[in-house]
């Protein structure tokens, strides 16, 4: 049987001095993510590329990411009412994540999300609005074979390791509806674990496709 020949992708690195992802399973509380659910990382290339109607509602990406550290700090906290008029702001605790590295795998026309990703739309940010990130942008070849989970926010299927982690997928234009996910993901990005039906980079790093997040995948 002849092997699969090797696909070409971008392999995209960002990275921040902060990022702080909000659990939105708990309502009054500021419950941090230890990644970026992939809804979250949708919308930022989709700002990127000017809108949601740039992309297609089948595009699909892989990720892996990894914070060194993380803390706790204040912020200001503009709480609503019972009919979503606001009250006094307060200050709430809120979880963050310190130099995280957020590595994003596009095989879906890699030379076009090369140019998006240089000239962005709207600046990229990731967790945080006064944040902006660094960027770098390379082009790997993969080969469809199983690599290592390590970092990696994979589904979660039989052989996976790691949290067990309830994420947005998708969420409606309107916000009415979200297509929710179950993933894994290892903080410390150390999971040995080989992917099943995944990608492999050079090094070894397993690249597994994340369920489509344009916002048509939350209407069905």
């Amino acid at each position: 049987m002849t092997a699969a020949q090797p696909i070409t992708a971008l392999q995209a690195t960002f990275t921040a001095p902060l990022a702080s992802f909000r659990n939105p399973l708990y309502t009054g509380m500021q419950v941090g993510l230890p990644c970026p659910p992939p809804s979250t990382v949708g919308g930022m290339l989709a700002a990127a590329a000017g809108g949601w109607h740039n992309i297609s509602p089948t595009f699909q990406f892989a990720m892996a990411f990894h914070a060194q550290g993380h803390g706790i700090d204040l912020e200001t906290h503009h709480p609503l009412d019972a009919k979503g008029r606001p009250t006094t702001p307060v200050p709430k605790d809120r979880e963050f994540l310190a130099f995280p590295t957020l590595t994003l795998w596009i095989t879906d026309q890699p030379n076009r999300w090369h140019h998006i990703l240089r000239r962005p739309t709207w600046p990229l940010r990731l967790g945080r609005s006064q944040d902006l990130v660094g960027l770098h942008l390379e082009t790997v070849e993969l080969t469809h074979d199983t690599g290592q989970q390590r970092s990696a926010v994979v589904q979660d299927v039989p052989g996976t390791v790691g949290t067990a982690l309830r994420l947005p997928t998708a969420i409606r234009l309107d916000r009415t509806r979200t297509r929710w996910g179950t993933y894994r993901h290892d903080p410390t990005g150390t999971a040995s674990a080989t992917v099943p039906d995944s990608y492999r980079t050079p090094t070894g790093q397993a690249v597994s496709p994340l369920p489509p997040t344009h916002p048509a995948a939350a209407e069905t």
